[in-house]
């Protein structure tokens, strides 16, 4: 093959790349008109929600706490006292220690729910020697110990305040449509390095601007994996909590969607937790995200292709949502297959030297603008625009060996390469300004 035939090939790719991104920066812009739009109802509706009386507390339902651990350490004893601080009835609170742990963990667990139990409040440690399934496995196996109906998931290293369950719970309450109300995360240590300031922008913009847009416009709302609430009626009509992916919160949401089922992200009840402080340990998450993310689209895009009774809306805002992990690793792909046909063959570069100056300037502005909206929703004006700025250009280059890292996860995950739950390590962050 000659390099001229070479870089014809690469010049196409590049540009059937670019038709594809810019398709993904019209759903971007379109999402963010869509949170304009109803953003204000959006948060007048969340307020009258959680301003309804609940019921009398003799007749509130049982809440099942689930604390999933796996070699947490310490970390154990603040999220124990965590979940006997929430302000619930105490006959009606179960705390579940779900300790698939292989170090000395277990023994911390043990110890941290015959303390509990001493002051009055039911908690088990589930210890399983063998972590099948994972984290899905060992909520699974938590939900079959126990006849209640609602389900609180925090991982370990999250910190609910004692109105949690108080809030979260008025949705549920009020509709019996709902299969999750899904919470806010915010962050123990926001400020620590200059990594956890880039994780909480980028954060803040999926959870300010793509989970309550969703919520408040009735699209597929994914499940976060802590911070929520699930009813059991819907966990079980759904198949139950599978380890078929890495990103089982995900796998369950749409399942529970595709039978009838709604979450509710709730933007104004929150619950903070630790953000991965080393470079390693972020990849590490990005990873493992990036795959479950791929591992579901390759099972549910056929599903949603083919399902009769899906509307066009509905069908198109859950294949943009299952591909939009997609988005880093392809511009990459695009922006250096497209530089290598321009290298190969120089009479390429009046097409794909504008399309691809076009292609990096607008996805900058798009990014941009998606963040900063994100950031602004949720900070207010405590960000200023030159440190935001500064973060910006950060996440401007990190995005380039984090576009790698999910490329691989992402093919690993088309071609159906299987791989263990690799937890993110954490060191128990105590909370910062």
């Amino acid at each position: 093959m000659t390099l001229a035939a070479i870089a014809a090939i690469l010049a196409w790719f590049s540009i059937a790349g670019c038709a594809v991104l810019f398709g993904f920066m019209a759903a971007t812009f379109h999402l963010l008109w869509l949170h304009r739009t109803r953003r204000v109802q959006g948060l007048a509706d969340e307020a009258a929600v959680l301003a309804a009386p609940l019921p009398a507390d003799a007749a509130l339902p049982d809440v099942v706490v689930q604390i999933p651990i796996f070699n947490e350490g310490a970390m154990v004893r603040r999220a124990a006292a965590a979940a006997a601080a929430l302000d619930w009835p105490r006959a009606k609170l179960h705390i579940q220690f779900l300790d698939d742990s292989t170090d000395a963990t277990p023994e911390l667990s043990r110890t941290a729910a015959q303390e509990l139990r001493g002051a009055g409040l039911d908690a088990e440690v589930l210890h399983r020697a063998e972590r099948t399934d994972f984290k899905a496995g060992a909520l699974r196996e938590g939900v079959a110990r126990v006849p209640h109906l609602y389900f609180a998931i925090f991982d370990v290293d999250y910190v609910p305040p004692p109105d949690f369950l108080r809030r979260a719970m008025r949705p549920l309450l009020a509709d019996p449509a709902l299969a999750f109300v899904q919470g806010r995360y915010d962050f123990l240590n926001p400020a620590e390095n200059r990594l956890t300031e880039i994780q909480v922008v980028l954060q803040d913009a999926h959870l300010g601007v793509e989970q309550a847009t969703r919520s408040w416009a009735g699209h597929p709302l994914p499940f976060n994996g802590t911070c929520g609430i699930w009813r059991r009626a819907a966990i079980e009509a759904a198949g139950g909590w599978r380890g078929e992916s890495l990103a089982e919160d995900l796998d369950l949401s749409y399942r529970a969607w595709l039978k009838g089922w709604r979450g509710r992200f709730l933007v104004t009840v929150s619950a903070p937790g630790e953000l991965p402080a080393s470079f390693k340990a972020w990849i590490q998450q990005q990873r493992r995200w990036t795959k479950g993310f791929g591992q579901v689209a390759r099972r549910m895009m056929p599903i949603l292709a083919t399902r009769r009774g899906l509307s066009a809306r509905a069908r198109l805002a859950s294949f943009l949502h299952l591909v939009s992990w997609f988005s880093l690793p392809l511009s990459n792909a695009t922006v250096y297959a497209g530089v290598a046909a321009l290298i190969l063959d120089g009479r390429w570069v009046p097409v794909l030297g504008p399309l691809l100056i076009a292609l990096i300037a607008s996805g900058y502005v798009t990014m941009y603008t998606f963040l900063r909206t994100g950031n602004r929703f949720i900070r207010g004006g405590s960000w200023p625009r030159a440190r935001f700025f500064r973060v910006f250009l950060r996440i401007v280059a990190i995005g380039f060996y984090a576009g790698f890292a999910q490329t691989r996860a992402y093919a690993e995950a088309l071609i159906g390469r299987k791989s263990a739950f690799v937890r993110t390590p954490k060191r128990g962050a105590a909370e910062r300004s």
